[in-house]
C-alpha cells in the first residue's frame, strides 16, 4: 500500500529554484515507487529577498512566528489526507507542537539526523555555511540529551550562494566539494568527529548528490535520506502496530481541536492554513 508525504521547506522554493530542482531529482530515488512526495515551501513573500534568512535564522523571536507556519503545513497535511509530514530543516520548527497536534507522522531532519548519529559513530559534529544559531544547537542538542556526543560546530567554508550555485552550474561543483571536504577533515582532525551531520539541507542534497558519504573516514550523515525513510517506517509502523506520537504528559497530550481553531482564529492563525505552496 502507497503512502504520500507531505515535504515542508524552510525556503521559499520558487525563490530558490536550482535548490528545487534538485530535490525533485533526488527525492524519487529515496523514496519506494509508490510513495508520492509532496514539496512544499513558505507562503511566498515570508523571507524579503531570495537568500537563506540568515537574518530571521539569527533571531528567536523571529523563528518563533515563522513556526506558525510549520503548525498550518502540519495541519493541513492530516486534513488532506498525507499519511506523514517531513520538517526538510535542521531546526525541527514546532515539532513537538505538531506532533501533538496532528496523528500522523512527523519527522524532524534535525532530530532524526542526530538522534541517528549516535548510532553511527561515538562523536558527531555540525557542518554549516551559516553559524549564526551556533548557541541554538547547543542547547537544542543538550535538551535531547546527546550532548556528551557533540563536539561542535565549524563552518562548511563555503556560502549559501556557493552551495546553490554548485547545483545550478556543474564547473561550480568539484570546487565547493573539494572546500567542503577540507572542512570535514579539519572537524576531524581538529575536533575528533567521527560523524559528520551538514547542517544545512541544500548543503546535505550537494553532497549526497556527490556520493560523498565519507569524509577523512568520518561518516556524512544523509538527513534528507534519514528522514524520508523513518516517515516510511513510521507509518509502516502505524499501519501495523498502532504506534504513534505520545499522548500522555505535558507537550504531548492532544488539546481541543475546536479550542485550536478558536485560538488562532483570534490570533489570525487560521489566514496560514492553505497558504503553503506546493511544488
Amino acid at each position: 500500500m502507497g503512502m504520500r508525504i507531505w515535504h515542508q521547506s524552510m525556503a521559499v522554493l520558487k525563490d530558490v529554484p536550482e535548490y528545487t530542482a534538485a530535490l525533485r531529482k533526488r527525492l524519487p530515488t529515496i523514496v519506494r515507487p509508490d510513495t508520492e512526495v509532496v514539496m512544499h515551501g513558505l507562503a511566498v513573500g515570508t523571507m524579503d529577498n531570495a537568500n537563506y534568512p540568515k537574518e530571521d535564522l539569527s533571531s528567536a523571536y523571529l523563528m518563533f512566528v515563522h513556526g506558525n507556519q510549520w503548525i498550518a503545513a502540519g495541519m493541513d497535511a492530516q486534513a488532506q489526507g498525507f499519511d506523514a509530514m517531513v520538517l526538510a530543516t535542521l531546526g525541527n520548527p514546532m515539532l513537538r507542537e505538531i506532533r501533538s497536534l496532528i496523528d500522523i507522522p512527523a519527522v524532524g531532519f534535525g532530530d532524526v539526523s542526530f538522534r541517528m548519529a549516535s548510532m553511527y559513530g561515538h562523536r558527531f559534529g555540525l557542518m554549516f555555511f551559516n553559524t549564526v544559531r551556533e548557541g541554538f544547537w547547543r542547547d537544542n542538542i543538550r535538551s535531547m540529551g546527546l550532548a556528551d556526543s557533540f563536539s561542535g560546530i565549524m563552518h562548511a567554508g563555503v556560502s549559501f550562494q556557493d552551495v546553490v550555485g554548485a547545483h545550478a552550474d556543474e564547473k561550480l561543483r568539484a570546487d565547493v566539494i573539494r572546500r567542503v571536504k577540507a572542512s570535514g577533515e579539519r572537524m576531524v582532525k581538529e575536533m575528533g568527529v567521527n560523524v559528520i551531520v551538514p547542517g544545512e539541507m541544500p548543503l546535505n542534497l550537494l553532497l549526497a548528490n556527490e556520493n560523498v558519504s565519507s569524509i577523512a573516514g568520518a561518516t556524512v550523515i544523509d538527513g534528507l535520506a534519514l528522514s524520508f525513510k523513518m516517515a516510511e517506517l513510521m507509518v509502516d509502523l502505524k499501519r501495523t502496530t498502532g504506534m504513534m506520537a505520545s499522548r500522555s504528559g505535558w507537550g504531548h497530550v492532544q488539546p481541543d481541536m475546536g479550542r485550536v481553531d478558536q485560538v488562532q482564529a483570534f490570533y489570525g492563525l487560521d489566514k496560514l492554513r492553505g497558504r503553503l505552496a506546493s511544488e
